[in-house]
């Protein structure tokens, strides 16, 4: 009887505990939903700022396919790690956000868990007045100033982006952007000396002109006809 008592005890104290864990959520959110184990999602504070952690279904839409996302809201803003999933639970996207914009390694999957892309992207704070932006030169983007800006809620690319071959895993293309710039890659039969450019001629031109130095130099046809 006393082990009985006891264990009716325990119940009654474990079914409080949930009671009042559920009417804190109550007076803390104006709407939210209970998973089946009655976790708290999709909850939206007094303020109508979205909270805590969240599940979203979005449908297909002219003809673009449906997918299910889910993660962390802190005041209305996506915080954290987000996986996406296609309507049949595979995984095809982790994102990774901050201030609610993408920040940081994005990955993009084949329904199959191939890799296909990876994104960088940088977050600015919005609670930041300014922010300073680098301004790159036209001929070897060479940072040649700064520029003060005001800082809003965005995203803009940064650092590497890799494009894979799904059916192999062999990087396709890659492009590193800063802060929103692409620098243009440089010029091969370009060089630099005492900040002056030089053409310099392409590989196959200065072996062509090596093994034919010192011959009579031979009349190419052009495809004319003479008269």
């Amino acid at each position: 009887m006393k082990n009985m008592r006891l264990k009716i005890q325990k119940l009654t104290f474990i079914i409080l505990l949930l009671q009042f864990f559920f009417y804190k959520a109550v007076a803390q959110y104006k709407t939210f939903e209970l998973t089946a184990n009655r976790d708290t999602i999709n909850a939206i504070d007094k303020k109508d700022l979205k909270q805590g952690k969240w599940v979203i279904k979005v449908g297909e839409v002219r003809g673009e396919p449906g997918y299910e996302e889910e993660g962390i809201f802190k005041d209305g803003k996506k915080e954290g790690v987000w996986r996406r999933y296609n309507l049949n639970g595979d995984l095809i996207a982790l994102e990774n956000y901050r201030y609610g914009g993408k920040d940081g390694s994005q990955q993009y999957f084949t329904m199959m868990g191939d890799l296909v892309r990876e994104e960088g992207w940088k977050a600015y704070n919005p609670d930041a007045p300014y922010d300073t932006i680098p301004i790159y030169g036209t001929g070897n983007n060479e940072i040649i100033d700064y520029k003060i800006v005001k800082a809003e809620q965005y995203s803009v690319k940064h650092g590497a982006w890799k494009f894979y071959d799904p059916a192999t895993g062999r990087l396709m293309k890659s492009e590193t952007y800063d802060r929103g710039f692409l620098p243009k890659e440089p010029d091969a039969n370009v060089v630099i000396t005492d900040d002056k450019t030089k053409k310099v001629k392409p590989k196959e031109v200065l072996e062509f002109e090596k093994k034919n130095s010192g011959k009579k130099k031979v009349k190419l046809r052009n495809g004319q006809t003479d008269y």
